[in-house]
């Protein structure tokens, strides 16, 4: 039986756009936020070690996954025009979109084996899912023109990102079941016979706390299989409907670096479309903060705030990113209403102010219930500013079939800046020897993105 090709702005073809989001955004917390970055820190406390040998030299944990995520961006903004410039030229821009995912779903996989041991291995599978995360979402992010009309796109952007929400929770949900009860899913906490049979009350709850703790690391990287999975599998769905792509009539010499050429035909099309010009630089600068956030927001948690135990720091942490990917569902359908009644800018600009608040905020967090209440203030804001921001770019951009090459320099503007970010913060952080005056200084950028919105503003309500 033929397929049945879905038509633009139906209702079958924004879900299976939308969809993609439910599929990958289960990496984004997982890995990203919450279950990967608990597991890295673990690993080294076990160890008892701060350092570990990689790239001929010693290098601090915190310092070498930072690097790690840098360069991975470096490779991402690089990619990306790239890729943009083959997909437009040979029109097929879904075949790039399976790989990426297929790339980073293995890779996730790939992390169960990640260790200090085979650091290598370990920091490979995380770049490249960092990549394949990225450059897919990015390929996703330019459908949304072509799958949805200019009055569908505020909406469906933001059920993407409450379908990301409520995908990533689901699966969080069951990952973190397994890490605080690892015995009830069949993870082996026994301990030695020889410790049992010496009868010193102290080694034996010694081994029952090791015991444990190995349980937890094992459950932990077996929701890293999970995110692989989940993410591979429900993107199907998705690719089974969108449409492979608009193939660009021209000459076929260079394709490799046609991506490239059509940033700067975009860049000078910028000339002419002071709106779009304001508002990218505008994106540019709040982004920054706003990505950086998303990166260190659990390293921050670990560091910074005073938990206790290992076990209610794990648990705490989890809870916190729970918090805030709920609470963001919430923000995102907020959000959207309000860019209806008030226009996408100035709802923007209002959200901007309000990340400058909770910066502010964060400064003074010390305790977990400080913590929890941050969380929730960041899920309000987060997922609407991101769904908002897309959908107005999509909005802003002139009438054309190049729509590869117009997110192309969309997303390589925001990984320039999530490279500039996440720099800036932790030479912040490293020179002030504080994680918190780095806070402060994020606020700043979202201080700036504010007022060059009201700029934007100026051309033309929206």
């Amino acid at each position: 039986m033929a397929k049945t090709i879905a038509l633009k702005g139906s209702k079958k073809l924004l879900n299976a756009w939308a969809f993609y989001d439910w599929a990958n955004s289960v990496y984004s917390l997982v890995i990203s936020s919450a279950v990967f970055p608990i597991f890295y820190g673990t690993l080294f406390r076990m160890e008892g070690i701060e350092k570990v040998g990689v790239f001929g030299g010693e290098i601090a944990r915190a310092p070498l996954i930072s690097y790690t995520t840098s360069a991975a961006f470096v490779f991402i903004t690089i990619i990306i025009p790239l890729l943009s410039g083959v997909a437009d030229y040979l029109g097929n821009k879904k075949i790039f979109m399976k790989f990426f995912c297929y790339l980073g779903g293995i890779s996730c996989m790939g992390l169960y084996w990640f260790s200090l041991e085979n650091i290598y291995i370990g920091l490979a599978c995380y770049f490249f899912g960092l990549v394949g995360f990225w450059v897919s979402f990015a390929i996703n992010n330019s459908y949304l023109p072509d799958v949805a009309y200019e009055e569908q796109q505020d909406a469906i952007s933001a059920k993407g990102f409450s379908l990301g929400y409520i995908g990533s929770v689901l699966l969080l949900i069951v990952n973190l079941a397994m890490v605080m009860q690892p015995s009830f899913f069949g993870f082996d906490l026994s301990i030695p016979e020889s410790v049992m049979q010496g009868g010193v009350e102290s080694k034996i709850n010694a081994a029952k706390e090791l015991a444990k703790n190995n349980a937890s690391i094992e459950a932990m990287k077996v929701s890293f299989l999970s995110v692989g999975i989940w993410w591979i599998i429900f993107a199907q769905y998705t690719f089974y409907h969108l449409p492979t792509g608009n193939k660009k009539e021209g000459e076929k010499k260079n394709i490799i670096f046609n991506g490239f050429k059509e940033l700067k035909l975009v860049w000078h099309q910028l000339g002419n479309e002071v709106k779009l010009k304001r508002y990218l630089f505008a994106f540019f600068v709040y982004s920054m903060a706003v990505q950086t956030v998303m990166l260190i927001a659990t390293y921050f948690g670990e560091e910074e705030i005073n938990w206790g135990t290992d076990a209610e720091r794990t648990i705490g942490l989890i809870v916190s990113i729970l918090v805030i990917q709920i609470v963001a569902i919430l923000g995102a359908t907020l959000t959207a209403r309000a860019s209806k009644v008030f226009g996408n800018i100035k709802t923007l600009i209002v959200v901007n102010a309000l990340w400058v608040l909770i910066c502010i905020y964060a400064y003074f967090v010390i305790t977990p219930m400080n913590f929890y209440i941050a969380a929730g203030c960041v899920g309000m804001v987060m997922g609407g500013i991101q769904a908002l921001s897309r959908s107005t770019y999509s909005k802003f951009i002139p009438e054309t079939t190049d729509t590869a090459s117009f997110f192309s320099f969309y997303d390589v503007a925001e990984k320039i800046g999530i490279v500039i970010g996440t720099f800036l913060y932790g030479f912040v952080a490293q020179y002030t020897g504080s994680m918190r005056n780095a806070i402060i200084f994020l606020g700043i950028f979202f201080l700036a993105g504010m007022l060059l919105l009201t700029k934007v503003e100026k051309v033309k309500n929206l």
